[in-house]
């Protein structure tokens, strides 16, 4: 007898598609997380690019939306995509385009291989960061973990997320719910805070940003570029909800899901709390760092933030200990939990979005049909599940050994980034060329700039890799070589796989 199809159910509403997104975007995590990376982010010539934080989240904020307009456009021009988002949508505009029908499958096949440069990287990534994490939290209590340690509560931590997402996404949507509840009134809290402090000045010191024009306002365009290398990390995930169409009972709460999870965490919450932890940002806050020679020096404002390996918790036990009577390491404690609260969401998010676009491409044979295998029970694919959870395992305890990995593997993921959106915004110009309701504005020009924008971002990446300084240019190195051996593999499957049986 014929083995039953198993198929995704159509549960997911609106809120359900746009708070799975907005799990993977999770500002109150990433302020906590990546703010170190760009503090630390230096140019050509060694100097800092952290006075440009804020712009660079602005410009990173402009890509994302031009893409996410092109994601929701192709999410309702395409509404039987089911979990293939990208892939699918290339797929389908290439064949109804004449003239490039022939290109229909190696073109998908490129954006479905992209894709997992992204998606299946990104977890690792936030796997990394959770260890790095949870460290910080036990030094806190003199508890000092080792890097094997660490490494292990990576491999821990990833599995633990593994067996989450297996359960179903319906669970993972009331998980989603919780997290993003915790980490937004987390967020606006401690920003609150932030701005409280800096407006009253209660320890009369120096800050670095002079007024609030100078948080906000450009400083440099090569550092707003770098700094956008970074920033791009904070905004990725608003198009998970087009891998949700399956699940969707409606390709409105798809598209809309897209654009409403953009602007309510990437428009609303993170300026606002960028904005804060910026302002704050004083020459009081110091670090004691070590020279290779083994020199003892102290540093201060951005160079400490750069040293810190949480500048974020050291903010918030300032902030608790002169705005709340002494209660900085409690605030900073219960701020630490609901960023790992925060990791989690995202982490499982991120998962759901990649193994639903392997399965996609494991039905098409576009990749090892095991990755198709769907649960009789909880209606996932599971061994896609399992695979993930071990490469993120694998890149999360590469990551947590030094900050140079972990900013090599940002990078590798937003490498993904960049290229996916970047021929997302090609494939949806594509699909409106002759479409009858084109609009010049959303169909034609958003996307040749979401293109530009996006390739544009690569490019740096590319130049600090060749051009950078310090342990930046080291990180930007690992990702370019290995972006070159994952499209290697690419290649060599196509090859492989064409071969007659």
């Amino acid at each position: 007898m014929a083995e039953k199809q198993v198929e995704m159910k159509k549960t997911l509403g609106l809120t359900g598609v746009t708070v799975n997104a907005m799990a993977l975007i999770a500002p109150g995590a990433f302020l906590w997380l990546t703010y170190q990376m760009q503090a630390s982010q230096v140019d050509l010539a060694g100097n800092t690019t952290a006075m440009d934080m804020f712009s660079g989240l602005i410009l990173a904020l402009v890509i994302a939306f031009l893409t996410a307009i092109s994601y929701a456009k192709l999410s309702e021009l395409y509404p039987e995509a089911g979990t293939g988002s990208s892939y699918y949508f290339t797929e389908q505009a290439v064949l109804n385009e004449k003239r490039f029908s022939g290109f229909s499958k190696i073109a998908k096949y490129i954006v479905g291989w992209f894709s997992h440069l992204y998606y299946w990287v990104y977890p690792g990534v936030m796997v990394a960061m959770m260890a790095t994490l949870i460290s910080y939290i036990a030094g806190q209590f003199g508890v000092n973990l080792s890097l094997p340690v660490q490494a292990v509560i990576a491999v821990a931590f990833s599995f633990f997320i593994g067996a989450i997402a297996y359960r179903g996404i319906n669970g993972s949507t009331m998980t989603s719910i919780v997290i993003n509840v915790i980490q937004i009134v987390t967020l606006v809290f401690v920003s609150i805070l932030a701005i409280v402090y800096r407006v009253t000045n209660p320890q009369h010191v120096t800050f670095v940003h002079h007024n609030a024009l100078s948080v906000i306002a450009p400083h440099s365009l090569s550092n707003i570029l770098f700094q956008c290398t970074i920033a791009i990390l904070l905004l990725v995930g608003f198009e998970s909800a087009t891998a949700l169409s399956a699940e969707a009972k409606s390709s409105k709460h798809v598209s809309r899901g897209v654009i409403i999870s953009l602007v309510l965490q990437g428009l609303v919450f993170y300026i606002f709390e960028y904005f804060g932890a910026n302002f704050w940002l004083n020459t009081s806050y110091t670090q004691i760092v070590k020279d290779p020679k083994g020199v003892a020096s102290t540093v201060n404002g951005i160079a400490a933030a750069a040293a810190s390996a949480a500048p974020i918790g050291d903010m918030v036990k300032n902030l608790g200990d002169v705005l709340l009577g002494n209660t900085g390491f409690i605030l900073m404690i219960v701020v630490a939990i609901s960023v790992a609260i925060a990791v989690i969401g995202t982490t499982l998010a991120c998962m759901n979005t990649g193994v639903r676009v392997t399965y996609a491409m494991a039905k098409d044979k576009e990749v090892p049909s095991f990755l198709g295998a769907m649960h009789p029970k909880h209606v996932t694919p599971h061994q896609a599940v399992w695979t993930i959870t071990i490469i993120s395992a694998l890149i999360g305890a590469f990551g947590v050994l030094s900050v140079k990995n972990l900013t090599a593997i940002t990078f590798l993921s937003n490498i993904g980034t960049f290229a996916l959106y970047g021929l997302t915004n090609i494939v949806a110009l594509v699909a409106f060329l002759r479409h009858p309701k084109r609009n010049p504005l959303t169909h034609v020009a958003v996307p040749v700039l979401g293109f530009v924008a996006n390739i544009g971002m690569l490019l740096a990446v590319i130049y600090l890799g060749i051009l950078g300084g310090g342990d930046t240019k080291a990180a930007a190195l690992m990702a370019i070589i290995a972006t070159a051996a994952w499209i290697a593999i690419g290649v060599v499957y196509v090859i492989v796989r064409k071969k007659p049986e």
